[in-house]
C-alpha cells in the first residue's frame, strides 16, 4: 500500500482512548462518568458526555477528517451540529443515529465537505472508491477490535478507513482498545470483509 499524502490523526469517540475495556465491562454509562477528560469532548455535563460518548464514532470520524486540514472541532460539538440537520434522533433515554444522508447534508454545510452514502458496496470496491474520494467511513461490527474472532453481526460500528488495495486495508478505529486496534490498525480485505456491512459514507477533502 502506497503512504499516505499526510498523516490522518487520531481521536477515540472516549476522551481517555484507553477506556474501550472498561465501557465493555461496565457499560458506556458507568465507565464513562469516570474520564477525567470528558470536558474535551465539547459536553457541558458529566451526563451528557456519558450519555452521547457511546453513540459518536460518527463523529470521531470526521473529528479526524477535519483535523488532517488543520481543524479540531470536538465530538459532541460536532453531534449536536448534526442533530440540528436530522442526523441523530434524540428521545429519552435513547439516540438513534448515525443517519447518512443528514450527515452528509451537515457536513456539505458546515464544512464544504463533499460526501456520498454509498450502500451495496462490495470490499473489493473500497480501494477504488478511495481514488475518488479521500475517506470512506466503513459501517463495521464493533468487534472488529479483535479480528481474530468471529463477529456476531456486522454494521452497527463506523471505522476511517484511510487507505486501501488488495494488499490491505488501512483504518482508524474509534473504539480500539489498544493502539494497535485504534490507529492505523491494518487487516486483510477478507479480515476486513468479515465485520464490513457493505454501507458507509465517501467524502472528499
Amino acid at each position: 500500500m502506497s503512504p499516505l499524502p499526510e498523516t490522518v490523526p487520531f481521536f477515540s469517540q472516549w476522551e481517555t482512548p484507553d477506556m474501550t475495556l472498561a465501557v465493555i465491562a461496565d457499560g458506556a454509562q458507568a465507565a464513562l462518568r469516570r474520564d477525567p477528560l470528558w470536558r474535551g469532548s465539547g459536553a457541558d455535563t458529566l451526563d451528557e458526555y456519558a450519555v452521547w460518548a457511546d453513540n459518536i464514532c460518527g463523529m470521531a470520524c470526521l473529528k479526524m477528517i477535519l483535523a488532517t486540514r488543520g481543524e479540531i472541532v470536538p465530538t459532541i460539538e460536532l453531534a449536536r451540529r448534526c442533530t440540528g440537520y436530522g442526523g441523530y434522533v434524540v428521545n429519552e433515554g435513547s439516540i438513534k443515529g448515525l443517519i447518512y444522508a443528514p450527515f452528509v447534508a451537515f457536513v456539505k454545510a458546515e464544512f464544504g465537505l463533499e460526501a456520498q452514502v454509498m450502500t451495496n458496496v462490495a470490499t473489493a470496491d473500497i480501494p477504488a472508491i478511495l481514488r475518488q474520494s479521500r475517506f470512506f467511513i466503513a459501517s463495521v461490527s464493533s468487534s472488529i477490535r479483535w479480528p481474530e474472532r468471529e463477529p456476531p453481526s456486522k454494521g452497527g460500528h463506523l471505522v476511517l478507513v484511510t487507505a486501501a488495495s488488495d494488499d490491505g486495508f488501512r483504518f482508524h478505529n474509534p473504539s480500539g482498545h489498544t493502539s494497535a486496534t485504534q490507529e492505523n490498525a491494518m487487516l486483510a480485505p477478507y479480515d476486513f470483509d468479515r465485520f464490513f456491512a457493505n454501507r458507509g459514507i465517501a467524502v472528499a477533502i
